[in-house]
């Protein structure tokens, strides 16, 4: 018991004498050896037991670009040989870096700067090739340990790489870091790059941010000539993911998303989409352009096999009201038709019905539907069958084929035959007879009257002719005054439009009057009313105001439909910026604080008043 209190107390007294600080070292090696112009990788810069004031410089690379930075510390204590402790610190500065060029290229050395001296590391050589090197990043080896540090420090044997918080594998569809603009991009994306004629491709939209975004204003889609095209997601509001991209956090947004089908083989190029973004906060922000991307995708024929245009994965059924009726009772045939593919395309072949029934026009009812990642929906075709003949009759088998991409086979629906029986009607009857057509009129026909035929008259009255209508005095000029009178009309309208032709300032002017008038409404609620029936009636003024000068209903577009109808309509961008910048403020009023002063209502009118003045 004695020799352990004294173990006990000597090793407080050693503790108590305070930890001896390692030595100071600085090193710096990257992830890769081998790396594509497009790939990125990590530089990794180590300092151990930096003292206080000390200053790491960062290697000043021209051939390399910077996409991103991250730091970490850890400290842990030890006790070294004799009982001695012993406290360690260790700083790694992670940079993201990319290649501006091929070739074998050095980054210089990383130096730490103290009180007493100068630490510098070693430069780390790279052999850089054009392109991508690989589409995934390889995991990295646990590098040597030469300061002897215990396991668990940052770059050393023992420290997981999830502690990185820029590690993890990249996903096979990570887009590609733009040389410029690398804060703000715009990519789009295919879920697949090859497809067959009628298969269904995604294509997907995203807007990658590393700054605050107040809004999107306008996403031009690219024309999908060669395509039968569906919305798929359309998102109302900005909602972001955190996205690790090149080694990068990114904020990925979600723009537009579209369910797009090949109708001819080849390779197809889809050009690239532009969007307009504000960044920043509400109106400390600025308006910014992005191009994005532009996709190829190769489309295949479909393979040889029964000739069909249906593609996707489909199952057809028929369901009949009644299989026993008596004679001149409708029966109901429904034809349903479910599955995933491009609905609109399918068609599916007549009934095929027996003589002895008088079939009606069907009703066609769709109900498109969305999965995950596909769509898809349901048609009922709905048949009215009545019999005109008693008997048993047969509605026959048919079979649609159809392409499974999926399965890259030939498959096919199948209906089974079905065997309706006809019982006699009322009274009996076996046929349905048809009512003929009336005769002719009731009552005799070409019938002299009493008494024979009359007598011919014989005597006559002469008297002399008077004048024709054409000899009057009064008919000439009466024929004249229309023509006379249309001539004076049509002059006169002439000389009026001369004399008060309107010039460009003057029909500005009469637009602004109109404009001003279409205000009137907003402007009685400027100082009274709520803030939401201000802006809902300053919005109401300016899209009756767009309706009427495109000549079609603007009210219920969504903005990349109203920009493309203003484009076609030839107005500018700057005016089109200004009146989607109103619709906006529109929006914004009807929840943001501070939107209901007076000053703000008055700048939303004067803004709402110059997007009608402006427009050419």
């Amino acid at each position: 018991m004695a020799r352990t209190g004294s173990a006990i107390l000597v090793t407080l007294l050693l503790l108590a004498a305070g930890p001896a600080r390692a030595e100071v070292e600085v090193t710096m090696q990257a992830d890769r050896e081998k790396v594509g112009t497009e790939d990125t990788f990590r530089l990794e810069i180590v300092v151990a037991n930096a003292p206080e004031g000390a200053v790491l410089q960062l290697p000043a690379a021209e051939d390399f670009e910077v996409l991103g930075r991250s730091q970490s510390t850890q400290m842990s204590y030890s006790v070294g040989p004799g009982g001695a402790g012993v406290m360690t610190q260790v700083q790694k500065h992670t940079l993201t870096m990319r290649a501006n060029r091929p070739g074998h290229l050095t980054i210089p050395a990383a130096a730490l700067q103290t009180a007493s001296r100068l630490l510098k590391t070693r430069p780390v050589t790279i052999e850089v090739v054009r392109g991508r090197l690989a589409p995934e990043r390889p995991k990295r080896q646990a590098p040597s340990n030469p300061f002897g540090f215990p396991p668990g420090f940052p770059g050393f044997p023992g420290m997981e790489e999830d502690d990185d918080p820029l590690g993890g594998e990249p996903r096979i569809d990570e887009p590609t870091v733009p040389r410029g603009d690398s804060d703000l991009f715009l990519r789009m994306t295919l879920d697949k790059s090859e497809a067959y004629v009628g298969e269904q491709v995604m294509v997907t939209i995203h807007l990658y941010s590393r700054v605050d975004l107040s809004s999107v204003d306008t996403v031009t889609m690219p024309k999908l000539d060669g395509f039968l095209s569906q919305d798929f997601k359309t998102p109302s509001q900005l909602m972001s993911e955190q996205r690790v991209v090149g080694g990068v956090p990114y904020r990925e947004y979600l723009l537009r998303q579209k369910a797009i089908f090949p109708l001819k083989a080849g390779t197809i190029t889809i050009e690239a989409p532009e969007a307009d973004i504000t960044t920043g906060i509400f109106y400390a922000g600025r308006r910014v352009h992005r191009k994005g991307n532009e996709l190829k995708l190769v489309v295949r024929s479909l393979p040889p096999g029964p000739a069909t245009t249906v593609v996707g994965r489909w199952r057809l059924s028929r369901e009949v009201s009644q299989t026993e009726v008596a004679l001149g009772e409708p029966v109901q045939v429904k034809l349903i038709l479910e599955g995933r593919g491009n609905l609109q395309t399918v068609q599916l072949p007549a009934l095929g019905a027996p003589a002895a029934f008088k079939v009606f026009d069907p009703e066609t009812s769709d109900k498109p539907n969305t999965s995950k990642s596909h769509v898809g929906g349901t048609r009922v075709v709905e048949y009215t069958l009545v019999p005109q003949q008693t008997g048993t009759f047969v509605l026959p088998a048919f079979t649609v084929p159809f392409f499974d991409p999926e399965a890259r086979k030939y498959d096919e629906m199948r209906i089974d035959e079905i065997t309706i029986k006809v019982k006699p009607g009322a009274g009996g009857a076996n046929v349905v007879t048809n009512p003929g057509m009336p005769t002719g009129l009731d009552g005799p026909k070409n019938q002299l009257v009493a008494g024979g035929l009359k007598s011919l008259r014989h005597t006559a009255h002469f008297s002399t002719p008077r004048a024709s209508l054409t000899a009057q005095r009064w008919f000439l000029p009466l024929a004249v005054a229309p023509l006379a009178l249309t001539l004076l009309l049509g002059a006169f309208l002439f000389a009026r439009g001369a004399v008060g032709a309107e010039t460009p300032e003057s029909q500005k002017k009469k637009q602004a009057r109109a404009a001003r008038k279409r205000l009137a409404a907003a402007d009685k609620l400027l100082t009274r009313g709520s803030t939401a029936d201000f802006y809902a009636e300053v919005e109401r003024a300016l899209t009756s105001f767009m309706s009427a000068r495109l000549g079609t209903p603007v009210t219920g577009l969504v903005r990349a439909d109203l920009v493309a109808k203003l484009t076609e309509a030839g107005i500018g961008e700057a005016e089109r910026a200004r009146i989607v910048a109103v619709l906006e403020t529109c929006d914004l009023g009807r929840y943001a604080p501070g939107m209901g002063e007076s000053a703000a209502r008055r700048r939303a009118l004067s803004e709402a008043a110059a997007a009608m003045e402006g427009w050419s």
